[in-house]
């Protein structure tokens, strides 16, 4: 691998051996001389093609220390999470870190609603972002609040990568605002795309998409006597979810079950009641 550009000394633009491009990360790859042959590949850490301007940018803003140990907890992520992880985790990460070690030193600290779901929910990622925060102790030396443990993991929540549905990062968005569309058109409502319900909707659907994917959809039967209630006492909300599903099944041409209609009309219900809450009327 040929480095021929130095971004700090971590990180640094390469050619492979095809001549094409890449940013690679490695401990002390952008030391040396520019350019330069890098014999031993070992040093490289992590390695990104096709990297867009934003992203291109962040490496430049972020500090050295805060890449590397988002490359480390990344690594151990891996060998932790059983589903691949989407390219940009590593920049998103690192961008909140940077922002959470900022509040941090401010004395600011953020409330993360729903930390008992996502500990029940998603162990794994919740111990991702435990070991997250021992990483940035051991090599930052600075303790984060506990709190971002639960905004760690769900970095890593969102960055589950859809693949058997040939369902790009695209499509899963278009989905995800066909959904929210939905919700808004029926309920004359505007939704927070930064609002913490917001992000746990579209974690609910995305991992309702990955059951979709593997056809472990969820199918035992036990919801039948609740979704009655529900269907009685909220008719609008399960109209719209029987919808929201329809119109998914219909692009994606699978065949989602009652109880995996019934959980998300529970999601619904959230979305609407919170931003109702918030004071998200629609008043155009």
């Amino acid at each position: 691998m040929q480095v021929i550009k130095k971004i700090n000394n971590n990180v640094a633009i390469c050619l492979d051996q095809n001549f094409d491009e890449l940013v690679a990360f490695g401990k002390g790859i952008g030391f040396p001389k520019m350019p330069y042959e890098l014999s031993d590949l070992s040093k490289i850490k992590m390695t990104f093609y096709r990297m867009d301007t934003h992203n291109f940018q962040l490496i430049k803003e972020i500090p050295e220390n805060i890449l590397e140990v988002s490359a480390d907890i990344i690594k151990n992520a891996q060998s932790i999470l059983d589903h691949d992880l989407n390219q940009n985790i590593m920049f998103s990460l690192a961008d909140h870190i940077n922002f959470a070690i900022e509040r941090s030193r401010k004395g600011i600290k953020f409330n993360y609603p729903f930390s008992y779901d996502i500990r029940s929910l998603y162990p794994k990622e919740y111990h991702v972002g435990e070991i997250a925060l021992d990483l940035i102790k051991e090599k930052i030396k600075i303790q984060l609040p506990q709190e971002e443990k639960i905004a760690i993991a769900i970095h890593f929540i969102n960055s589950q990568v859809v693949t058997t549905l040939q369902l790009s990062e695209t499509g899963f968005n278009s989905i995800t605002e066909l959904a929210i569309q939905e919700i808004e058109s029926k309920f004359n409502l505007k939704i927070d795309r930064n609002a913490f319900i917001y992000n746990r909707f579209v974690t609910h659907l995305r991992y309702y998409l990955k059951r979709l994917e593997n056809n472990e959809q969820i199918d035992d039967g036990s919801s039948k006597l609740i979704r009655s209630s529900f269907k009685k006492n909220y008719p609008e909300v399960y109209q719209c979810t029987v919808d929201i599903v329809s119109k998914i099944d219909q692009r994606l041409k699978t065949f989602s079950t009652d109880d995996e209609t019934f959980y998300l009309m529970i999601y619904v219900q959230r979305i609407i009641s919170q931003t109702i809450d918030n004071g998200g009327i629609n008043n155009e």
